[in-house]
């Protein structure tokens, strides 16, 4: 699993649509996710430098740290979602014959579904972190990528709704009634604040391109 992101493109999306059980939907929603914000950072990098920003080169320069950091623990999570994944899909292939064999099975999917509602939740978390370095970079970055930004910002907000429907998935599985609720809580308060933002970043930049 750990070498995956080493994987060129065409590998890594032939893994993904063949029938293994990883990487899934939470992997890609991580990747997309660090695209989102490689944009942003492709922005801040062309905004440094020019004697037109050289008033927010400095803000520029701390928003590319930030994003950095983000964009490589979404990296961490393409892989980290696989690893959470992989447990579950072996626990539902467990026998399922005997009262004691169906307990056991049950157990271990429970176990499983904790680490695999974690992962997509970060990753929701990590999107939204981007979507306010976007924010920000919409203001401060060169208006001649300001495109880039609104597809940063989109591809963020698909990643985040993406990684809502893995947790959602998980959840609704789960037993444990007050920790089950507690994730989702989590999750659709992540998805109001993050999809007003991301909804606003796309309207404002559009709303400038049209101008002309």
């Amino acid at each position: 699993m750990k070498d995956m992101l080493d994987k060129k493109c065409n590998e890594f999306l032939e893994l993904l649509a063949s029938k293994a059980p990883v990487p899934g939907g939470g992997s890609a929603c991580a990747y997309v996710g660090a695209i989102g914000m490689a944009l942003g950072s492709m922005v801040g990098n062309l905004t440094v430098g020019k004697e037109r920003y050289k008033e927010v080169e400095e803000d520029v320069k701390v928003l590319l740290h930030q994003a950095t950091k983000i964009m490589e623990r979404l990296k961490q999570l393409v892989v980290k979602d696989a690893e959470c994944f992989y447990p579950l899909s072996q626990a539902f292939k467990l026998p399922r014959d005997t009262e004691q064999q169906r307990a056991f099975r049950n157990e271990k999917i429970q176990e499983a579904l904790i680490g695999a509602s974690q992962v997509p939740l970060e990753i929701a978390q990590c999107c939204f972190d981007a979507l306010t370095l976007h924010e920000e970079l919409a203001k401060k970055g060169t208006k001649l990528a300001i495109s880039d930004i609104g597809v940063g910002a989109a591809l963020c907000k698909a990643a985040l709704q993406g990684a809502k429907m893995n947790v959602l998935i998980n959840t609704r599985m789960m037993e444990d009634e007050k920790r089950k609720q507690e994730l989702e809580q989590k999750i659709f308060k992540i998805e109001e604040q993050a999809f007003e933002k991301a909804d606003q970043i796309i309207a404002d930049i559009e709303n400038y391109l049209m101008r002309g």
